[in-house]
């Protein structure tokens, strides 16, 4: 997906410049930016309402990596003759991006109108589409914006619409999002917490906290997750759940990474030997091939080693770019670095996914771990985790574990590993130090730590 537009009269051009897409033979941007400002001109006297769009084609990328990009184009093809055959009146389309598309409805009046719009759009593109001998099936997501006053311009509209759709995105695939002023409200948040970050991360602000991971037959540490935290000195705390999205969307998520690593490193250098650092990656890094140069690099300067590093990763992660993350994956472990996948059960993967990864441990979701006690699915989900670990030889750690029962419940089951708020919360480093010496005193020097 694109970042905002920015639209500027002088690119518009003359005669000279081409307005048509030449895959599609649709419009294209500037085509489009023509038309809105040609319908924003003539209704200045009078601004009756009208609508525009952005449709952005979901998971395009991995289908182009599957079918190759003669296919993809085809496709698009395909994407362009269903919207174009949907416009009636005087509703246009264009295409503005590799797999964006605009529209443009000048007899829609409302939220709602432009709502059903789109997602009769939406239910066009879902039909299954020709590639050679094979189908393929596509969604998409949309955000809208409408004209109400003679102050708005066509950038304003567009970005507005930009808006939406990154939320729309947000909220899972095949959504529509029309923008609203409390959107707006929430947008300016965002930008404020984008530009904190930014300044966070180039001060080195933001810091590492460990949670304990166990051996939960001996309670004994075996290692730690390391979890960001940020306290702004305007926003206060600002949980990960808020920051860690803005990061990826805005693509601060390499930098703010990189600072983590390196900061998480340092401090475990002077944990006993034998206690690994777990390290979450992010979607938009499985799609980087620098990836793995970066983190090697920041063990070097750090001096940690790699085979008391394990990167987690996500199942949703995984289907950004499986190709790309599978290379990342190989080069990770090659180095020595051991690979987890994180939150297994809830993302977009399949079981097919272990058989074409190589893992080396799973990471049960707390979504059947909180729920292990009442729930006899999530009981036998996780029975069958366990047993499926075990016949690919995989190491398996339970997460999300606040209770002496569920503890019990699932070493019963024969689940080795464990972490939650029963054996700890996430700690800075100083009190991690702390939590250490406590945990190894009379069983190691850990004094010297």
């Amino acid at each position: 997906m694109q970042p905002p537009f920015n639209i500027s009269r002088s690119t518009r051009g003359g005669s000279e410049l081409a307005f048509t897409d030449p895959l599609t033979g649709l419009g294209n941007h500037r085509r489009f930016i023509d038309k809105v400002d040609r319908l924003i001109s003539d209704r200045a006297d009078d601004p009756a309402p009208f609508a525009v769009g952005i449709l952005d084609l979901d998971g395009f990328k991995p289908i182009n990596d599957l079918f190759g990009h003669r296919a993809g184009d085809d496709i698009l093809v395909q994407v362009g003759m269903r919207l174009r055959a949907a416009m009636e009146g005087q509703a246009t389309v264009a295409r503005i991006g590799a797999d964006e598309f605009a529209f443009l409805y000048p007899m829609v009046f409302s939220e709602e109108a432009a709502t059903e719009k789109a997602k009769m759009l939406i239910e066009i593109l879902s039909a299954p589409y020709d590639v050679g001998e094979r189908t393929a099936r596509l969604s998409a997501s949309v955000g809208c914006s409408l004209f109400y006053s003679g102050d708005e311009t066509t950038e304003i509209l567009l970005n507005k619409a930009e808006t939406a759709l990154y939320q729309a995105k947000r909220s899972g695939r095949g959504r529509v999002v029309v923008y609203t002023r409390e959107m707006e409200e929430a947008a300016k948040r965002v930008t404020r917490i984008e530009q904190a970050l930014r300044r966070a991360v180039s001060a080195g602000e933001v810091e590492p906290h460990f949670q304990p991971i166990v051996d939960l037959k001996t309670r004994r540490t075996v290692g730690f997750e390391t979890l960001a935290r940020w306290t702004d000195p305007d926003l206060g705390f600002v949980p990960p759940a808020v920051f860690i999205p803005i990061a990826e969307e805005r693509g601060i998520i390499g930098p703010l990474s990189q600072l983590l690593l390196r900061k998480a490193t340092e401090a475990a250098r002077s944990w006993p030997k034998d206690l690994f650092l777990s390290f979450n990656l992010s979607p938009s890094q499985l799609v980087d091939q620098n990836t793995g140069l970066h983190i090697l690099a920041i063990l070097e300067r750090t001096g940690f080693d790699p085979r008391r590093l394990e990167i987690e990763i996500t199942e949703t992660g995984l289907m950004t770019d499986p190709v790309s993350a599978e290379k990342i994956v190989s080069d990770l472990r090659r180095c020595g670095i051991r690979v987890a996948l994180d939150d297994f059960g809830t993302g977009q993967s399949s079981l097919g996914r272990l058989r074409e990864f190589q893992f080396d441990k799973l990471k049960i979701d707390r979504a059947f771990v909180s729920s292990i006690l009442e729930d006899r699915p999530s009981e036998h989900i996780i029975r069958a985790i366990l047993a499926m670990c075990e016949g690919l030889g995989m190491d398996v750690v339970a997460e999300g574990i606040e209770e002496e029962a569920q503890a019990d419940r699932l070493v019963e089951f024969g689940c080795l590993g464990g972490q939650g708020y029963l054996f700890g919360k996430p700690a800075d480093a100083d009190a991690t130090l702390g939590y250490l010496r406590d945990a190894f005193r009379g069983a190691r020097r850990v004094g010297a730590v």
